[in-house]
């Protein structure tokens, strides 16, 4: 088998890739029968040179390769014909933007893999690059709450050569008893504890966080059963609050009127409860100040989220009483941070990441077995038309 490493040709550009050269080097001796070929590339956060100091293939064309691994969705002018696909296609949500792409991939009888649809037999999701965005957005978060206080300045995570740099600006934090709230417990809502307990900030019960006051900064981490409750008063059952969420109001302002910053990780879906209304923000008990929109669903359970923020720009600030943006540093103004690619923000620690997660779950399936029919399952579309588990897209792709 061939496999070949694609560009990353999408504008705006991103320098992550699925597989760091060491890593190449690796699966090349863990897998003798295949043939490893890297896409040349400028843009990337690892140089051509590196991949071919450890006797990696850099080649301008890939035509000839049988696999082709991406992060982001390829160009529908670089498609190739006939080939095997893998990369997040962002057209399983029946994005519009992306309609004509997945015709594309039809037309052209490509076999898309999407990382997004890989599960495994329990229905977990195997890839993502869930724990580098809450890695990233909770400095991010940080780091705002430090610009709109005063109290303290770090370096933007982008300016960072790597994690290890940016967790060394924690030391430039400076607290005057704020209290954190951070919510989920999934990839992201890790990755958000991994940065909050590299700043050694105190982590509480729930109790404490809304009961006590405390001589230091302290943070919370909320699960979707503390702050959403049955309209009835009955016990919350979280089988039925996934797929009767109508049943069930928010009672995150519990939380909202204790906090200083609030920095999300959490799980939503379409029918939930709204977590902060653009009515609850208009409160005089609304305290936070800054709000991290890690899940960055514009317009949605986060009434001040009502735009994602890029890279080099990231924050902006909502008014609660106008319900427009405005200055993030004025009274009154919640600070935003609502970048969509965080990740992006640590090429190189994100990327060997996703990396280690593709040696270790990917290849095996691609390479020796899938008895659960993993890699089947999560096939989008394959000889010129949908897959069974896909054949809910066939209106979005007529347009419908």
């Amino acid at each position: 088998m061939k496999i070949g490493i694609l560009r990353e040709e999408k504008i705006p550009t991103d320098k992550r890739v699925p597989l760091s050269p060491y890593q190449c080097k690796r699966l090349i001796a863990q897998y003798p029968s295949i043939s490893l070929f890297v896409q040349s590339s400028n843009i990337r956060c690892f140089q051509d040179s590196e991949y071919e100091d450890l006797g990696v293939n850099i080649v301008e064309g890939i035509s000839d390769c049988d696999v082709l691994l991406g992060i982001k969705e390829v160009p529908i002018d670089s498609l190739i014909a006939e080939k095997t696909y893998l990369f997040f296609s962002h057209t399983m949500k029946k994005q519009d933007y992306n309609r004509a792409l997945l015709k594309a991939l039809l037309d052209k009888k490509i076999k898309m893999v999407d990382y997004e649809a890989i599960k495994n037999k329990k229905g977990r999701r195997l890839f993502g690059f869930g724990r580098y965005a809450g890695i990233v957005g909770a400095y991010n978060g940080l780091l705002t709450y430090g610009l709109k206080s005063g109290q303290y300045n770090l370096k933007s995570a982008h300016f960072c050569s790597n994690r290890q740099e940016m967790e060394a600006e924690l030391i430039h934090l400076n607290f005057n008893k704020e209290k954190i709230i951070a919510t989920g417990n999934g990839r992201v809502g890790k990755g958000v504890l991994e940065t909050l307990r590299k700043a050694k900030i105190r982590e509480v019960s729930k109790e404490e966080f809304v009961n006590e006051t405390f001589e230091e900064a302290v943070f919370v981490q909320l699960n979707t059963m503390d702050y959403n409750a049955r309209i009835d008063g009955a016990a919350f059952n979280k089988f039925e609050f996934y797929n009767q969420p109508e049943f069930y109001i928010s009672c995150f302002m519990d939380y909202a009127k204790h906090a200083d910053i609030f920095i999300t990780g959490h799980y939503y879906s379409e029918g939930s409860p709204y977590l902060i209304t653009k009515e609850d923000a208009k409160k005089s008990e609304f305290n936070i100040k800054v709000v991290a929109d890690i899940s960055c669903d514009i317009n949605g359970p986060i009434a001040c989220n009502i735009r994602s923020s890029e890279i080099e720009n990231p924050i902006y600030g909502y008014n609660p009483i106008t319900e427009k943006e405005d200055n993030f540093t004025k009274k009154g103004v919640i600070a935003v941070m609502a970048v969509d690619n965080l990740p992006s923000e640590l090429p190189k620690d994100s990327s060997e990441d996703f990396g280690e997660n593709l040696i270790e779950n990917l290849f095996p399936l691609l390479l020796d077995e899938d008895n659960d029919r993993i890699i089947e399952n999560a096939t989008i579309c394959q000889n010129g038309d949908l897959m069974q588990n896909f054949e809910y897209l066939r209106d979005y792709l007529n347009g419908n």
